[in-house]
């Protein structure tokens, strides 16, 4: 075999050096943050384009920020949905329940009750605004953030609870990772660890509610770092070729578990620039305005109704702490970051709206933080009756081998039967097997 060559700069030409770029951060632990570099336009600036326009004429709206809220908490532009007063409040109620069930369940996680829970504090209006935005019916294929999506569809608190607890009251049977719900009576589709895969599924959902002719659509929701993952791409041809009537939700909140949206490209340009070559309509929007939010989804989904074809909408936002409770954020990123953010709070951001309209006030607001507490601590408790993480109370040892074939087959009932002896010899009587 002949010898590779070698490199041009080993022979003494005259050719510059390459240089690898590698992505890094603006700020690290201890450093002073400062977050002028970010464009935050007026709120309502943007214009807001014919829901059934061609994606070419949406050029600039991958660059832009669609912003509702201004600095005087009012409501401004075209991209202002005017929600009613009661509307504004049921979705304040179903951010407050989030960050109240967040923060009960990251407790318990820190109390040995679970083995794992991510928090979505920051990014509540990316779910619950949106998914207000939906018809109860569409189909959601969410990340492990959403779970403002089944709070906000009255999914049952418990059954998240017991969810995450893997106890005897799970319905998945202690198979998934805690968090990773599913729920058919509530259209939300079982979350997977796997990264992107729920983009594809959920393209292929709505090719074919298509098909048959249906009225529902399809959303789902991804991290900004899961846009680099081929699966997303594939979901982007297909919806884009097939004119699927599907939403492509990208949460970027700047960081992965411990590397920031630079290696997912944001350095270079917008993730809902991405839109721009597969001919998909693209939306930027400040993902920390409840009502821009809800606005953009609606009208992708009005879009998407119109078979005007699919949306990708990059809800620009910031994950204010840990990836997950494996995580420690304060190990790579500077602890002003959250403070710092020129975007601020979802939740404050709707509550100062609602209260300079005249329609709430702080009283009402630690009344309703109070009220979801309590409530979280009450189905905590109700879920805990069925057990948790170590006690031994879960789903019986046969289960292991149910729900996969309608008809076992012979090999594993051997080893089901081998498997119930081995644990009735362990523990004679003393296990549900």
């Amino acid at each position: 075999m002949a010898d590779r060559p070698e490199g041009s700069a080993a022979k003494g030409d005259n050719r510059p050096k390459l240089s690898l770029h590698v992505p890094e951060p603006k700020f690290r632990p201890g450093d002073t943050v400062d977050f002028s570099h970010i464009d935050v336009p007026e709120a309502g600036s943007m214009a807001r384009p014919d829901e059934t326009c061609n994606p070419a004429e949406m050029r600039d709206m991958a660059y832009g920020l669609v912003r509702v809220l201004g600095e005087d908490d009012q409501a401004h532009g075209p991209w202002d949905p005017k929600l009613d007063p009661d509307t504004l409040r049921a979705m304040l109620g179903h951010m407050a329940m989030t960050r109240a069930f967040d923060e009960r369940m990251f407790r318990g996680q820190r109390q040995g009750k679970t083995s794992f829970y991510m928090k979505c504090t920051g990014e509540e209006a990316t779910s619950v605004s949106a998914s207000m935005a939906l018809a109860a019916d569409d189909m959601v294929f969410p990340s492990y953030r959403q779970q403002g999506i089944l709070i906000q569809r009255g999914y049952p608190m418990i059954e998240m609870i017991n969810q995450i607890y893997s106890n005897k009251g799970d319905k998945l049977k202690g198979r998934q990772l805690p968090i990773m719900y599913s729920s058919r009576e509530h259209s939300f589709f079982t979350i997977s660890g796997n990264l992107a895969t729920q983009t594809p599924q959920a393209v292929g959902w709505a090719m074919a509610s298509a098909i048959k002719g249906d009225s529902r659509i399809a959303a789902t929701w991804v991290g900004e770092g899961s846009t680099a993952e081929g699966d997303f791409h594939s979901a982007c041809t297909f919806a884009t070729v097939y004119n699927a009537p599907v939403i492509l939700n990208v949460v970027n909140n700047q960081w992965a578990i411990s590397s920031f949206s630079g290696f997912a490209g944001a350095e270079r340009t917008t993730f809902a620039a991405r839109a721009l070559g597969y001919g998909l309509a693209g939306l930027r929007v400040d993902g920390n305005d409840p009502l821009a939010c809800y606005a953009a989804e609606q009208w992708a989904a009005n879009r998407a109704r119109a078979n005007a074809g699919p949306t990708l909408i990059e809800f620009f936002t910031y994950r204010a702490e840990g990836h997950s409770t494996s995580d420690d954020p304060s190990g790579y990123r500077s602890a002003q970051e959250r403070s710092e953010w020129p975007l601020g709070d979802p939740v404050m951001r709707l509550k100062n709206h609602l209260i300079a309209i005249g329609e709430w006030d702080e009283e009402r607001q630690e009344k309703m933080d109070l009220e979801a507490a309590e409530h979280v601590k009450k189905v905590t408790k109700e879920a805990e009756a069925n057990g948790i993480l170590g006690h031994g109370l879960h789903h019986p040892f046969r289960t292991m081998f149910e729900d996969v074939f309608e008809e076992l087959p012979w090999h594993l009932k051997e080893q089901s039967a081998q498997a119930i002896r081995e644990r009735e010899t362990k523990f004679p009587g003393g296990l549900d097997l």
